[in-house]
């Protein structure tokens, strides 16, 4: 009981005297606002990043194995030379792996292309189109607004059926239902079998909002499969319980089997996996929290300066005071704890007005960009923590100082 009266009433003397100062603690109050808002403000726009890859990374799935002519991720000491003269990846591969691997759950072929679709008068440019073999519904995870997916002998005939985004539905069509109707490709008529679930933008744009789906058998009549300008791959996902280290192991052997490469001849494709993706953005999102942490670390720095001779100004004026409650047999620890008090309560109600800003800024991001960012509970206690480390720190020294006035000293001082 005598702990938390000490407490309070430290508690109710610093709140006194910072009402007392008001100008004083605005300005007190101003660096460790712009400090913490710095610093939780670049941690908030890094998690938001970070949730917006990993949603559109999650979409590839992350258990997935791509096998290409190309790999995301470039080796030092592999000249560039040998990337060129690589093979493309080619559709009999893709049968071979079916029938040898016994660790993958699906596999599909597929080719890329950026093509113009019209409707009467309305085109949709640069729209991203995939020709896509069976099993790919397996491997890529996606929702339809309308319609359906490809059926069986669709896949196998190569029947001319697209399905195609929301965005590109919407350009094409606007309000008129695009099921069954009939749209020109590159002069050919396809017709619309579904439209995928309006998915919004993401940061590495690989949504399904602009693209669209061919059967990868009707793809191959107009186009050849074998040119590198389609990007030909073969994606292929592990079953329950596989690693992708476990799946690239296997698909490595049977895919130098295929091309009956010697021991000790190179690879002459690549295995590429999602990881690759987050690890490059995860180098530039480290980069972005130093660079916020540094900023942030400044104008704390300058904000706890600030307090200090705020609480030094303090000491000097309540001197009488601070005299009186100890000849009246206030201890030094009731003294210390009545500066420390206030350091740190002035110091968290800057760190919360920071928040505050940021949860503003926040809100309107979200409203004028369409960007999903929101003050997590992690930073909001992070914020917090820091302004009231920030405080005690920067009240230690004051404390000190008025705890070890000599009562006599300190009445008889003007």
């Amino acid at each position: 009981m005598i702990v938390l009266r000490l407490l309070a009433e430290s508690f109710n003397f610093a709140t006194a005297s910072l009402l007392a100062n008001k100008l004083r603690t605005f300005l007190s109050l101003l660096g460790i606002t712009i400090g913490i808002f710095a610093i939780i403000s670049v941690f908030t726009m890094v998690d938001a990043i970070r949730n917006n890859i990993d949603e559109s990374i999650s979409s590839l799935g992350d258990n997935v194995v791509y096998v290409q002519k190309w790999p995301w991720e470039f080796g030092s000491d592999y000249p560039w030379w040998k990337y060129m003269s690589r093979p493309v990846t080619r559709l009999q591969e893709l049968d071979e792996i079916r029938e040898r691997s016994k660790l993958a759950e699906a596999s599909a072929f597929l080719i890329q292309a950026n093509v113009t679709f019209r409707y009467h008068s309305n085109t949709a440019e640069g729209v991203q189109i995939s020709g896509v073999s069976d099993q790919y519904e397996k491997i890529k995870s996606f929702e339809l607004q309308q319609g359906r997916y490809f059926t069986e002998s669709e896949l196998k005939a190569g029947r001319p059926v697209v399905v195609i985004g929301a965005a590109v539905a919407e350009n094409l069509f606007g309000e008129v239902n695009p099921i069954g109707k009939t749209i020109f490709l590159r002069g050919d008529k396809v017709q619309v079998v579904g439209v995928f679930k309006m998915e919004g933008e993401n940061i590495i744009d690989l949504g399904l909002d602009n693209s669209s789906m061919v059967p990868l058998n009707y793809a191959r009549s107009k186009v050849d499969i074998r040119n590198e300008s389609v990007n030909p791959y073969i994606a292929v996902k592990a079953k329950e319980g596989i690693s992708n280290a476990a799946l690239m192991d296997e698909l490595t052997g049977i895919m130098r089997g295929l091309r009956r490469l010697p021991p000790k001849e190179s690879d002459n494709f690549a295995l590429n996996e999602t990881k690759l993706i987050s690890n490059g953005f995860d180098q530039l999102i480290s980069v972005v929290n130093v660079a916020g942490g540094v900023i942030g670390f400044f104008s704390i720095l300058v904000g706890g300066f600030g307090i200090a001779n705020i609480m030094f100004v303090s000491v000097r004026e309540r001197i009488n005071i601070i005299g009186i409650q100890k000849s009246l047999g206030a201890k030094n620890y009731f003294i210390l704890l009545q500066f420390l008090f206030e350091s740190v309560l002035l110091s968290i109600i800057g760190g919360m007005i920071g928040l505050l800003l940021i949860f503003l800024l926040t809100l309107l991001l979200k409203g004028a960009l369409d960007f999903n960012i929101s003050l997590s509970l992690k930073n909001i206690l992070t914020g917090l923590g820091i302004s009231g480390v920030i405080g005690l720190i920067s009240g230690i020294a004051p404390a000190i100082s008025a705890a070890r006035l000599n009562p006599v000293d300190a009445m008889r001082a003007k």
